[in-house]
């Protein structure tokens, strides 16, 4: 894949999905709309809650969190107040639940969060935390079929347990193509990109890139 739309900086590689707003890869359209059907057949209203997601709101994401002007999340999903932590604390604070721009798996086309509105109560709000998906949740039996089916169709949870990172039992990949693009992503790649760009924490976090890389991104 080009560097610029591994980065999130490229939107050529990308088709539209049915539902508006919702792009991914086209093979990875292709192998979404047949997990859709085989949900659907088990009762399920498969959707996306979030798929492309570009380098510039990532990036608007990430400067939320660390100014404070967004929710940043402790491990336990509590909010805490990330202006009273170093920026080095920050960063791994934000890095649990956010991606840093231009490492996002959402940049690639490969990857989606997922949902089942009509799962949701009567105004209940989709909050993508893991509460909401495990035992007991809104969409725990979804995430149970999931768990058993979504591999036949290419997705994996690239989130479930992984090191450094909170839980995201609503986040699929689809393996074939994001194995591509995690071999070609590298912190030499990463630090040309947010060298001339407007991200906070930038000294800090260009200097802990290669450790960002082992704990939250070499999953």
């Amino acid at each position: 894949m080009m560097s610029a739309c591994l980065l999130g900086l490229d939107e050529r590689h990308l088709v539209p999905l049915a539902e508006p707003g919702h792009r991914l890869r086209a093979e990875a359209r292709e192998a979404f709309v047949a997990l859709q059907a085989a949900a659907a057949g088990a009762g399920f209203n498969l959707a996306p809650a979030s798929s492309f997601r570009g380098f510039e709101r990532q990036l608007a994401i990430w400067n939320g969190k660390f100014d404070g002007s967004r929710p940043l999340l402790d491990a336990d999903s509590r909010p805490q107040d990330a202006l009273a932590l170093s920026e080095p604390e920050r960063i791994h604070a934000i890095l649990r639940w956010s991606a840093l721009p231009g490492t996002s798996r959402h940049h690639w086309g490969t990857d989606l969060d997922i949902y089942d509105p009509s799962l949701l109560p009567a105004g209940g709000k989709l909050q993508l935390e893991p509460w909401e998906y495990e035992q007991g949740g809104y969409f725990y039996p979804l995430s149970q079929w999931l768990n058993t089916h979504m591999q036949r169709f290419g997705f994996y949870l690239p989130y479930a347990g992984a090191r450094g990172v909170g839980a995201e039992p609503w986040h699929l990949s689809y393996r074939p193509l994001a194995r591509e693009c995690e071999h070609q992503l590298t912190p030499a790649l990463l630090a040309n990109a947010l060298a001339t760009r407007p991200i906070l924490g930038k000294t800090h976090i260009l200097n802990m890139l290669d450790d960002i890389f082992a704990r939250y991104i070499y999953q």
